[in-house]
This record gives C-alpha cells, sequence and structure tokens, in this order.
C-alpha cells in the first residue's frame, strides 16, 4: 500500500497530471475527469477545510505515523481527489519584496480548490516556527486559510492546527 501510494505520486508529478489539469482549468477548460468527479468550486475556504481534516485523519487512520512528508501528501492528494476536490500539490509561490520580484519564495505541499493551503510535517512535536511558517505561507500566498497537518502525532486530532489571514473565523 504504501508503496504504491509513492509509486502514484511519482507517476502524478511525473506525467504533470497536476499541472496540466490546473493549466486547463486557467484557460477555463474543464477536463472530463473532473466534471466525471464533479470537483466542487463554489465551496467555502470552512468547507474545504472540513474536507481537508476528514480526509488528513483517514489517510492518517489508514497509514499510521512516521512516514515521509511526501507519502502523506500523495496520499492525501488521493483522498481528496476522490472526494471529488481539486489538489495541487509541490504548488511554487513567487515572493517579491517591495514589490520586486524575487522569484521562486517556497513550495506549497498542498493547495486545495486554490482556496486552502496545507503544510504537511511528520514529526514528534509541532514547533512555534512550524506555526510561523504556515501563517507566513498563508499571506505570501495570498489564502485566507491553511492547514498545518503533523502526521508524526499520534492522534491525527491532536497533529492539526489551522491558521486564518483575513478570514472570518
Amino acid at each position: 500500500m504504501k508503496e504504491e501510494l509513492a509509486r502514484a505520486g511519482a507517476q502524478r508529478v511525473a506525467k504533470g497530471l497536476v499541472g496540466e489539469m490546473r493549466d486547463e482549468l486557467n484557460k477555463g477548460i474543464v477536463p472530463a475527469e473532473m466534471q466525471r468527479r464533479g470537483v466542487k468550486s463554489d465551496k467555502c475556504e470552512n468547507e474545504i477545510g472540513s474536507e481537508a481534516i476528514d480526509a488528513a485523519i483517514e489517510v492518517h487512520r489508514e497509514l499510521g505515523n512516521g512516514l515521509l512528508e511526501s507519502v502523506y501528501e500523495n496520499a492525501l492528494a488521493m483522498e481528496l481527489e476522490n472526494r471529488g476536490l481539486e489538489v495541487e500539490i509541490q504548488v511554487p509561490v513567487d515572493v517579491a519584496y517591495k514589490g520586486e520580484p524575487l522569484g521562486l519564495g517556497f513550495r506549497a505541499d498542498v493547495v486545495v480548490e486554490n482556496k486552502v493551503l496545507i503544510e504537511l510535517k511528520s514529526v514528534e512535536t509541532l514547533t512555534q516556527a512550524h506555526r510561523k511558517q504556515i501563517q507566513t505561507y498563508l499571506r505570501l500566498a495570498g489564502h485566507r486559510l491553511g492547514y498545518l497537518f503533523n502526521f508524526g502525532a499520534p492522534l491525527m486530532k491532536n497533529g492539526i492546527v489551522r491558521c486564518v489571514n483575513g478570514l472570518l473565523e
């Protein structure tokens, strides 16, 4: 199971399927596969966030803790896609300083429906630096809701941190 997830993720990235789907959506073309799965782009951030939490709990329940972040990333993307959500992984985010572009600033682990940013960790304990990182990522990427999912926690519910950037709670 774990090897299949890693292989599927590598194939998804190698084929560029996630990026192709994003490009088609940006052009206003809805791929047949996304129509078939019923991608719901009209969901608000909080609805998407609830789905993401449920999906993370399911992935953690199935795989347990202690694996590499990349395994959880691919499994979470698969779980969210199976729920009919548009998912992008390793999304490049450019950064500017005083209006001047600096180029690639970071890669967001997971972006769901182009509305919710998710940063994944697989560590024993989350630190304040992890929490600051997701806040900065939200601000720089222009998203209003984000989550920090720590798959290293023994119970997934203890590894979830919700972060907002201008979103009414």
